[in-house]
């Protein structure tokens, strides 16, 4: 699954929005345009076995760098954590759910360096740079998390002592 998060209404906070929108159509790929607070995607991904996050940071990097963070056995980086525009950010949100034992198997987060979140609709010109590049990068992530999880699946025993078959 990908989450993009974001806010639509404060300029550079949108483009974990963004990425999430120009990946929708993907085959294959369960993809979550996610306004909200962070603290639902503990909800949103319930189930899930992999999640790829995407989401706007401020760590003060150059405006558009991209950070990608495995955060499936390891705390999210301080420099990470309270820099959401969200009350609870993404990186909270993990650790939540890492503490009450509901994190995905496969955690990965992706985020975008931004420069603007105050009240505006269009994202910096170097973050909108960075969109396209990010997205296929998110799409690559997520097509490599599905076909771990085959590989995995595939290798399980039935109670038979068999192989199961992939269903795709």
């Amino acid at each position: 699954m990908v989450i993009g998060v974001g806010n639509d209404l404060r300029a550079d906070d949108a483009a974990g929005l963004e990425v999430a929108r120009r990946l929708r159509d993907e085959p294959g790929i369960a993809v979550n345009v996610h306004g909200g607070e962070a603290i639902d995607l503990l909800e949103l991904w319930s189930g899930t076995d992999a999640v790829v996050l995407v989401d706007t940071m401020r760590t003060g990097e150059a405006t558009g760098t991209i950070h990608r963070f495995d955060a499936t056995s390891n705390p999210v980086p301080l420099p990470l954590r309270g820099c959401s525009s969200h009350a609870i950010g993404v990186a909270e949100a993990i650790e939540l759910a890492r503490t009450l034992g509901s994190l995905p198997q496969q955690v990965i987060v992706y985020g975008i360096e931004g420069a603007r979140f105050a009240l505006a609709s269009e994202l910096s010109d170097e973050v909108e740079r960075t969109i396209d590049p990010l997205a296929d990068a998110v799409r690559e992530e997520a097509r490599a998390l599905l076909a771990r999880a085959r590989l995995v699946q595939d290798s399980w025993p039935d109670y038979r002592g068999e192989k199961l078959r992939s269903v795709s």
